[in-house]
């Protein structure tokens, strides 16, 4: 399969990478990095990304920031920075790629644990997960040709847990391994609609 991984080299997307079997055909895209440069956030620099790309058997979102901090200090602007960069960015991946994907091909989003596993100043990325949860929910029963859209929602990395310390208190790590894997329930499997959750 040809695979376009925006955000490939951050941790969800080394993670993700590392569950795919060997023989496909990965470009990796990112904001600094990658074979071919995108910011999601901005339509037309998606738009060229997938021009420059071309058709694609499946598209993994491993990308987007939230803001975390307390809701009584949290700004409306800086809700909706999250907004526009984790839940809008990979919508975007998913509205402008729809002609650029083949029949019978994919999206895999990325949310995560904060959905339904609340924590003290994440109530802007637990908007943002339980938004890309439902989001591929409702919109895989009208993705035509065939093509299927997943979300993986994992819980905290193990390779993120030093940087996010003090954040998930009792939280169990994650390994790549498990992250890996449902990456590869999404590409490689038959479901759709579907959160795949690793926590």
């Amino acid at each position: 399969m040809r695979i376009l991984v925006a955000g490939g080299a951050g941790l969800v997307g080394k993670a993700a990478i590392s569950g795919l079997r060997a023989g496909h055909d990965l470009v990796i895209a990112g904001r600094n990095s990658g074979d071919v440069k995108v910011d999601l956030m901005d339509e037309a620099s998606v738009a060229a990304m997938y021009q420059a790309v071309g058709k694609v058997d499946a598209v993994l979102a491993c990308t987007g920031h939230s803001h975390f901090g307390p809701v009584s200090e949290m700004s409306p602007k800086q809700f909706f920075d999250g907004l526009k960069d984790k839940l809008m960015g990979q919508i975007n991946l998913v509205l402008l790629g729809l002609n650029h994907v083949n029949d019978g091909g994919s999206f895999t989003l990325t949310s995560g644990v904060l959905s339904l596993e609340p924590i003290r100043q994440g109530a802007n990325a637990a908007a943002i997960d339980g938004a890309l949860d439902s989001f591929v929910i409702s919109a895989a029963v009208e993705m035509p040709r065939g093509i299927r859209i997943n979300a993986v929602s994992p819980g905290l990395l193990a390779a993120a847990a030093q940087k996010y310390d003090g954040y998930f208190p009792g939280h169990r790590p994650v390994s790549n391994a498990e992250v890996g894997l449902a990456f590869a329930k999404s590409v490689e499997g038959a479901v759709t609609g579907q959160v795949i959750r690793c926590w």
